[in-house]
């Protein structure tokens, strides 16, 4: 990447579901090495503007680019979708491991079937990507053996294995039981310390402030405000972020 190139760039993007405008008119440059974090009200687009990264969700209209990707919503073959898709791994809300696999046959897997590694070296990789997530011990484990929290960060580790350009984070702490929330978001500092592109859709705002090197607001389906954790979560001007944040905080 180009140093003055943003990784990612949104334009013009759209989507409606039901003649209902979920997203409208986003326009947005992440450059390489930034934390964001998407906040805002539910229902207003914050997961959907996620989706429509990896085409998970197809944009109604709007140009998507990252790295050297660029794929059209009103003018694009799969191919295109398939190599954007290839600069980004996602971490879902519900983890979304396979039941019949353990830890390790989940990290493994998308190695093995998509980027055509041999068995050595796929599970040279995932051991040592569940090593850093500290769920080594349990690589032989299934799913239904493994609490919300692990499961995540097995879920993380799948991730990381392809070795994205850019880590997508569809509020990963939000299926979790509150004292599972820590390892969680303990295990998504560490990885903020390593250079990483994230962007994380969040409630948690003060993990947001802590750990996000730009903090994104969206409302009714745009973005409302974009700056700083300090600019937009310590002193916030915009009328309805202070709401927002005034809700949230007595939540």
């Amino acid at each position: 990447m180009n140093a003055n190139n943003p990784l990612i760039k949104i334009e013009h993007l759209s989507k409606e579901f039901d003649q209902h405008l979920i997203l409208e008119d986003i326009c947005l440059e992440i450059n390489e090495n930034e934390v964001v974090a998407i906040i805002g009200p539910s229902g207003t687009g914050k997961s959907t503007l996620l989706r429509c990264l990896n085409y998970l969700t197809v944009p109604s209209r709007g140009k998507i680019s990252i790295a050297d990707v660029c794929v059209d919503a009103e003018n694009y073959r799969a191919k295109e979708v398939k190599n954007l898709r290839t600069h980004t791994a996602m971490v879902f809300q519900n983890y979304n491991l396979f039941k019949n696999k353990t830890a390790l046959g989940n990290v493994m897997e998308a190695l093995l079937s998509v980027h055509g590694k041999s068995a050595r070296e796929a599970e040279r990789i995932a051991l040592a990507q569940l090593e850093k997530v500290g769920m080594l011990a349990r690589k032989d484990f299934y799913p239904s053996t493994l609490s919300g929290g692990q499961q995540q960060r097995v879920a993380i580790a799948r991730a990381l294995a392809v070795n994205p350009n850019v880590l997508l984070l569809d509020e990963p702490t939000s299926a979790l039981d509150p004292e599972l929330v820590g390892e969680v978001l303990n295990t998504i500092k560490t990885l903020t310390q390593e250079g990483l592109t994230m962007i994380l859709v969040t409630h948690e705002i003060s993990f947001a402030r802590d750990i996000a090197s730009r903090v994104i607001f969206m409302d009714q389906g745009r973005i409302a405000a974009d700056g700083t954790p300090q600019e937009l979560l310590i002193n916030p001007v915009h009328p309805r972020l202070k709401q927002f944040l005034q809700h949230v905080a007595k939540e």
